[in-house]
């Protein structure tokens, strides 16, 4: 009994395999439209089932496009010998919405609730956030009133996720309003709800609301964590960015104040968050001062703080500090990524210095990263283009010999073919021509203006007379 049953699953298999292939062949091709699809799908005379539809569907989503796996789909509800499960719609509906195809996701759940069939959890979750990314926030309500269409409960896994979603895309007035309809069955989310409501908050840079969210949780007894003084601290850094950047040390640094009276220490992300605004506004002496601040806290700076403090040196042309300032974080022995050296070299690139942006290479070289093929794609042609050929031949030299493709063409190298653009100092050239004096403009002004107020004069008396 068992030898036939291993044997029945073990040809169920191959079927599965064997015909799968096939029809995932017929639906990934791109030849003819929809109508050609549906005519080839027709002539394969196989028995259908809703293990092989949904095995086609998973086999060729990141091939075909969303509108062929859709016909493929509803073509199978028509010709199957046996209905679709309620597994296969939610499956389906997964796989479009993770596609972000909205027409498909429609259609299916129209037909979810015109067949009365149930939608699963997980599916009104990953339904919700899709809709909601994609700017579709009343039909992601919509479904939510409506799940008991669906046969899906309005219960704290469904809520939490409507506000979820609502709120990862600065929604938070409409999550509020989901939540106060629905405060009877959050119990044992309030710390996810409330989390989402400041993040949702935060998003629109409405300080007044996040810090209002902020003492509810206090008052109900929600614990605060460093997320949530981040969340807050991040949206009065941007609001304070906008509209008062003089405000940004000495509000950042209170908030800092109330997170440790809660115990809570603030991270190098804490003092980030900060930093990164300070350069943004060009407040350099300021930005120095918090990583000096950062240091006299116990707060080591991580090699992100050194990047934001030397890229706003760098930007404002101070670029011997800012030399030195990455000087101290390899005193630190701080490994930066990769794309601290990227964004660095092609900021000093863009403010026409190479020089500096070289020497920052040659360290990155130093840390053996790796990854330095778009440094020479940048650096080569750079060099070349300031009349450095020489040196551009040599960094391309040795870009080959470590074995890097270059994406740059070879024709840069070429003096001949590559225009040379140098910057130009504009001076003021005084000219002097000799055995010239130059008339005296403002005297002989004078003098007529002289005479014609006499002339006026005499006309006057003459009138008079």
């Amino acid at each position: 009994m068992f030898i036939l049953q291993r044997d029945h699953a073990t040809s169920l298999i191959d079927f599965l395999k064997e015909y799968g292939d096939e029809l995932c062949s017929v639906v990934s091709s791109g030849i003819g439209g929809l109508d050609e699809l549906e005519v080839s799908l027709c002539k394969f005379d196989i028995p259908l089932t809703s293990s092989l539809v949904t095995q086609v569907l998973d086999s060729c989503k990141n091939e075909a496009p969303t509108r062929r796996l859709l016909r493929f789909f509803l073509w199978s509800r028509k010709n199957l010998d046996a209905k679709l499960e309620d597994e296969d719609y939610n499956c389906a509906i997964r796989l479009f919405s993770e596609k972000e195809d909205f027409r498909a996701i429609d259609i299916l759940i129209s037909d979810l609730g015109k067949e009365g069939r149930k939608m699963e959890t997980p599916t009104f979750s990953l339904v919700a956030e899709i809709l909601v990314k994609l700017g579709r926030e009343e039909e992601a309500l919509g479904i939510f009133k409506n799940l008991g269409k669906f046969k899906c409960p309005q219960d704290r896994v469904t809520v939490t996720a409507i506000v979820c979603a609502l709120c990862a895309q600065g929604h938070a007035k409409r999550a509020e309003g989901v939540v106060w309809h629905h405060k009877d069955k959050i119990s044992g989310a309030e710390s996810c709800i409330y989390r989402n409501l400041l993040y949702g908050w935060s998003e629109q840079q409405r300080v007044k609301e996040a810090r209002r969210i902020i003492t509810e949780m206090k008052s109900r007894g929600v614990v605060l964590d460093l997320f949530c003084y981040n969340t807050f601290l991040r949206c009065l850094c941007e609001r304070n960015l906008k509209s008062n950047p003089s405000g940004l040390v000495p509000e950042a640094l209170n908030v800092m104040m109330e997170m440790r009276s809660y115990q809570i220490t603030p991270t190098s992300i804490s003092y980030n968050i900060l930093i990164s605004c300070l350069g943004r506004a060009r407040r350099v002496k300021e930005s120095l001062r918090i990583l000096d601040i950062m240091r006299s806290s116990g707060c080591s700076p991580d090699w992100v703080s050194y990047y934001l403090v030397a890229r706003v040196l760098y930007l404002t042309g101070r670029f011997g500090k800012g030399k030195q300032i990455i000087d101290k974080m390899i005193e630190d022995k701080l490994v930066p990524e990769q794309k601290f050296y990227y964004d660095l070299i092609g900021v000093l690139c863009g403010v026409e210095r190479v020089n500096y942006a070289f020497e920052l290479f040659e360290q990155m070289k130093k840390s053996s990263l790796g990854g330095y093929g778009p440094v020479y794609d940048l650096l080569i042609p750079k060099l070349c283009r300031g009349g450095d050929f020489e040196k551009g031949r040599e960094l391309w030299e040795e870009a080959t010999n470590l074995g890097i493709t270059l994406q740059c063409s070879s024709e840069v190298l070429n003096s001949s073919v590559t225009m040379v653009f140098k910057p130009v100092r504009k001076v003021k050239e005084e000219v002097n021509l000799l055995g010239y004096t130059p008339r005296s403009r403002p005297g002989v002004a004078k003098t007529s203006k002289k005479e014609n107020k006499g002339k006026k004069n005499k006309k006057k008396k003459q009138n008079a007379s």
